[in-house]
């Protein structure tokens, strides 16, 4: 089985991405290597932030790895939260928080259009490639939902009358956002030799 970090201790994160990987891989997290700092995101763009982690793994231990970063854009807040998403309602990363402050400002709106848009960046023996993944869907007015993670229980994914929280993590892994840059990332490297 070949081995390669995944820069994150999101647990959600971890399980899925290990779910869409399948078992050829060894999906290693911070914590299996010891990495417990709070790596910098401070990049204004999600592939800014995505490179941020990974270059932080392969200069401070060496290894192969790969991160990511997610946002949700919603169109009719000129694409915010965006790259802000996980910190949308402050530092604390509080879902529920992000949440209510998204709905809140959606609050009379007509357009709740929005996509969640991942982005992985991969560093490998000296390269560096970019694999990307967008869901459209809706923003819909409540919490619906007990799965997922994050904004899940507030986005219809288009062609879908649930939402990712509702429709489970089968049937999520394999039209999510995340799912479709995973997805980018297996076939990659299935096809390439890391031994």
């Amino acid at each position: 089985m070949k081995k390669i970090v995944f820069a994150t201790n999101n647990l959600h994160k971890l399980q899925e991405v290990r779910e869409i990987l399948g078992k050829s891989w060894d999906i290693v997290s911070l914590l299996d290597i010891g990495c417990l700092e709070d790596i910098p995101e401070t990049a204004n763009t999600l592939e800014g932030n995505a490179l941020m982690k990974a270059r932080y793994i392969k200069e401070h231990y060496g290894y192969d790895c790969f991160a990511d970063d997610t946002g949700l854009e919603i169109a009719a807040l000129d694409n915010a939260p965006g790259v802000y998403s996980a910190r949308y309602a402050g530092e604390s990363k509080d879902s529920k928080a992000n949440m209510r402050k998204v709905l809140n400002k959606l609050e009379g709106k007509l357009d709740r259009s929005a996509r969640f848009r991942t982005v992985i960046a991969l560093l490998l023996k000296n390269r560096e490639i970019l694999f990307d993944g967008i869901i459209n869907g809706t923003i819909i007015e409540s919490p619906r939902g007990s799965t997922g993670f994050g904004y899940d229980p507030v986005f219809v994914p288009k062609g879908y009358s649930e939402t990712f929280a509702e429709i489970g993590n089968s049937i999520k892994n394999t039209i999510s956002h995340r799912a479709l840059a995973v997805e980018k990332l297996k076939n990659y490297l299935n096809e390439t030799n890391i031994d």
